[in-house]
């Protein structure tokens, strides 16, 4: 694959995901936003993949278990050239490929199908231990997890089974951005110490910047020199990262922008492509 800027890839992910989701009058802007970094590093940087052969069998796999944050899926698999940019537009319209939530027999590129949460790492789980069945222990496996998901009892047995299997090739994000669809996390249903949980459930932890590529890149190079245990990263992030109005707005987990307030969206990330 070309060398590619990862920040230029960010910048024309965010465009997406604005203009998909007001095309669409229906999605979920904020959580995807928090998420552009990790999903651009990945892509472009870290998993091995072929969008001539969404089905290679020798790809690395990845599960978006907070699977409303699609915008940011598409968006990322669009650039990465599984399919053209301009069906992007098409985002949950009727007999669409790209639904609000992924299917995997529908989209090319999508390796599982989700939506329920907590349900997103006992897929990866299964994936992984597959791969070692395989004799493939070098095929990787990616989940991202969000932080209000992780009041999924699933997530924590997911966690317990992971590491009892010694899943050391599977690598798990959580998009910390400390907002789910009612308000703050702590609020909710508070969830920390989230790495000392993992911890205690036998997991490796990093705790980092998750809108820091280098940061993002360093933390899954260290995840991949750890042996006999899974990995999680804890991607501290700004939901609606990007866009000034949407920035650590609970409102903006799972609504459109107007055309207007679209317009003033892209114009600051336009003003970003200039600094």
């Amino acid at each position: 694959m070309q060398e590619v800027s990862l920040k230029a890839v960010a910048r024309n992910m965010r465009r997406h995901i604005i203009n998909m989701v007001t095309e669409a009058a229906s999605g979920h802007p904020g959580g995807s936003l928090s998420a552009v970094e990790i999903l651009a590093a990945l892509y472009f940087k870290i998993m091995k993949v072929d969008p001539a052969r969404p089905r290679w069998p020798e790809r690395d796999l990845f599960v978006l278990s907070k699977g409303h944050a699609t915008p940011v899926y598409y968006a990322a698999l669009a650039e990465r050239g599984f399919f053209a940019r301009e069906e992007l537009l098409s985002f949950r319209q009727i007999d669409s490929r790209l639904q609000g939530h992924p299917d995997r027999k529908l989209t090319p590129g999508v390796d599982m199908t989700t939506g329920s949460l907590g349900q997103g790492l006992s897929a990866a789980n299964g994936m992984a231990l597959a791969a070692k069945l395989d004799g493939q222990a070098q095929r990787w496996v990616y989940v991202l997890l969000g932080d209000g998901e992780l009041q999924e009892g699933q997530i924590w047995e997911a966690a317990m089974t992971a590491a009892h299997y010694k899943l050391d090739n599977l690598i798990a994000f959580v998009d910390r951005n400390d907002l789910q669809i009612d308000g703050r996390v702590s609020a909710v249903m508070g969830v920390d110490p989230v790495g000392d949980k993992f911890r205690a459930f036998g997991w490796h932890v990093q705790e980092i910047d998750g809108h820091d590529f280098d940061q993002i890149l360093a933390a899954v190079d260290a995840a991949k020199a750890v042996a006999g245990k899974p990995s999680v990263i804890i991607a501290r992030t700004v939901k609606g990262k990007g866009v000034s109005f949407m920035e650590n707005e609970a409102g903006w987990h799972g609504s459109a922008p107007s055309r207007e307030q679209a317009e003033q969206a892209l114009a600051e990330l336009e003003v970003e492509q200039h600094d």
